[in-house]
């Protein structure tokens, strides 16, 4: 076991060992083996708390995001509750909300539209420039094999 010196440095205090000189083949094969098992077992269980650690920060990060977009949506709706007030003051209260409403949804529209585009290309979700190259190369191999 290894256990601290009087500098904190560890030491091995098992027994020196043998030879691997004098052991057979059988037998450096099997510490080998056992070895290695114990390295994999190790490195892995090392990843593992690496990734719980890394998912416990990320965790926390998407709670603090999602804090701050419902604390952003309060302020937008802030900003525009202080539009239809500000409308207000020129216009009749119900007409400047209702500007502001009309306003707010054909934002929407034109974003739902400029969404609605950009799926559109997404989709179908198949690597359609990558399958044309393939196909590309497959008509060239076939073109060079009949020569």
């Amino acid at each position: 076991m290894a256990q601290p010196d009087s500098r904190g440095a560890l030491q091995d205090r098992r027994p020196p060992a043998e030879d691997p000189a004098d052991l057979p083949v059988g037998e450096l094969i099997k510490r080998a083996t056992e070895q290695t098992s114990r390295l994999v077992r190790e490195e892995l269980h090392l990843a593992q708390l690496e990734m719980q650690e890394k998912a416990k920060h990320a965790g926390v990060g998407v709670g603090l995001f999602s804090a701050a977009g419902v604390i952003a949506l309060f302020g937008v709706a802030t900003l525009i509750a202080t539009a239809v007030l500000a409308l207000a003051t020129a216009l009749d209260a119900w007409l400047a909300a209702l500007i502001v409403a009309v306003v707010l949804l054909a934002a929407a529209g034109v974003m739902a539209l400029a969404g609605k585009r950009q799926v559109a290309e997404a989709t179908p979700p198949v690597p359609e420039q990558a399958i044309d190259s393939v196909h590309e190369d497959i008509d060239e191999i076939k073109a060079r094999s009949h020569r």
